[in-house]
């Protein structure tokens, strides 16, 4: 599944890490730049621009349905 989000403030990108890390499965995060990031990994996620919406890939629907306060 993939998903588009919008982290306007730290505390959202907070947010989105402590969800993903709550996650059993893989969860990809993608910028406009083709950057990846692992969405578990706190360097990962801290060196991506977020000044565009990011796409997060993953199979878990739970983890997918959490994302809609980001949603853009």
């Amino acid at each position: 599944m993939i998903r588009y989000i919008k982290l306007n403030t730290s505390n959202d990108l907070r947010d989105f890490m402590h969800l993903a890390c709550a996650s059993p499965m893989d969860i990809g995060v993608h910028t406009m730049d083709n950057q990846i990031a692992d969405g578990k990994s706190v360097l990962g996620l801290m060196a991506i621009d977020y000044s565009n919406p990011v796409k997060v890939v993953s199979e878990d629907e739970e983890f997918m349905k959490q994302l809609d306060r980001f949603a853009v």
